[in-house]
């Protein structure tokens, strides 16, 4: 096995294991399984025609109905501090996690006020509640989509 060698942009402490270092840089922030899950079943209920992580609103939504002003918000757990979960802290630096995460909601908090501003309904939906029952997931969001259109 060979390790690949990151460069280092000072935004996050470099961890003490290289496993930890490894699970952490294979996060990504768009097109994750939950989102992936969702947009299937999307789909397979009848209500495609989204925009993915549309740029002209605030907070990029991962899923939007630009038509209907639906937003949808599929939060990770971990990243976003599940209400649900009630995740612990990592065990090392502390302090600076605590910070990104506290500031991570802040973002969410503020993106989802401007949108509501701008007359936008709001949807997030936990990476949890995804995987426990995506289909009732899917089935929030068309019955938001059904009663704009209708």
């Amino acid at each position: 096995m060979t390790f690949v060698k990151y460069i280092r942009d000072g935004r996050a402490p470099i961890p003490k294991s290289k496993i930890t270092s490894r699970v952490m840089s294979a996060n990504v922030g768009k097109d994750t399984k939950p989102e992936l899950l969702l947009r299937k079943a999307l789909r397979y209920i009848g209500i495609p025609g989204y925009r993915l992580h549309w740029k002209k609103v605030p907070g990029r939504p991962d899923i939007t109905y630009p038509g209907g002003k639906i937003a949808i918000f599929v939060n990770g757990c971990y990243w976003h501090r599940c209400p649900y979960c009630n995740l612990p802290l990592p065990k090392s630096h502390t302090d600076f996690w605590a910070e990104k995460f506290k500031r991570n909601k802040e973002r969410d908090d503020e993106n989802i006020r401007l949108l509501k501003a701008e007359g936008w309904k709001i949807i997030v939906l936990w990476e949890c509640e995804i995987k426990r029952d995506v289909m009732e997931c899917a089935e929030r969001v068309r019955n938001l989509v059904c009663k704009i259109d209708s």
